[in-house]
C-alpha cells in the first residue's frame, strides 16, 4: 500500500473539459437529480462504477461503462480526494468488485464504493447528510418551541402579575 500526498478532504471538484481524460483512478462525479453520482477511472475512456438502481427497481452490477455512459449527457468532475492507494492498486480494487449485486442505496451505494477503492472504508458523505438532516430539523423545531413557549411565559407573567391585575 502506497499512500499519495492528495489532500487530507475532499475540497474542490475540478471538471473534466469535453474531450479531456481524467487522471487514471481518478474519482469522477457527475449530477443527478436529487444526488451525485460516483465512479473510478480506470483509463482509455471507461469507469468502473456501482450502477445501482440506473435500471428501475432491479439492483444493477458494479459495472464497467464508459464515460460518457457514466456522464449520461451532464458534465463530469474529478473529486480531489486523500486515497491510501497507488494509480494500479485504485484500478485493481475497482475491478475486484466487478459483477458484484450487492446494492443498497443506504449503506453500499456508489459513493461507498468509490470511499472503499480509494480509502478501503465505507463512507457515503451524501448519506450522512441526509441522516443528519431530520436531527438537524429536529433541533430548530425545538428551538423555536422553547423560544416561542419563554415568549409566553414571559407575556404570562405580565399580564398575570399583582400590579398588572390592579390596573385592569
Amino acid at each position: 500500500m502506497i499512500r499519495s500526498n492528495a489532500p487530507a478532504r475532499s475540497t474542490r471538484d475540478v471538471p473534466v473539459g469535453a474531450g479531456g481524460e481524467p487522471p487514471l483512478a481518478s474519482h469522477l462525479v457527475t449530477p443527478r437529480a436529487f444526488y451525485t453520482h460516483h465512479g473510478i477511472y480506470i483509463g482509455n475512456g471507461r469507469i468502473i462504477h456501482y450502477a445501482g438502481l440506473a435500471r428501475g427497481l432491479w439492483r444493477a452490477p458494479v459495472e464497467e461503462v464508459s464515460l460518457d455512459c457514466f456522464a449520461r449527457g451532464r458534465a463530469i468532475r474529478v473529486r480531489c480526494d486523500r486515497r491510501l492507494f497507488d494509480c494500479g492498486e485504485v484500478v485493481e480494487r475497482a475491478r475486484s468488485r466487478l459483477g458484484e449485486r450487492r446494492y443498497r442505496v443506504l449503506t453500499n451505494n456508489c459513493e461507498h464504493f468509490c470511499a472503499w477503492v480509494l480509502l478501503g472504508e465505507c463512507r457515503s458523505r451524501q448519506v450522512e447528510r441526509l441522516r443528519a438532516a431530520p436531527r438537524v430539523v429536529s433541533r430548530a423545531v425545538t428551538r423555536m418551541l422553547r423560544q416561542y413557549v419563554g415568549a409566553i411565559a414571559t407575556r404570562a407573567r405580565l399580564c398575570c402579575h399583582p400590579a398588572s391585575l390592579w390596573y385592569t
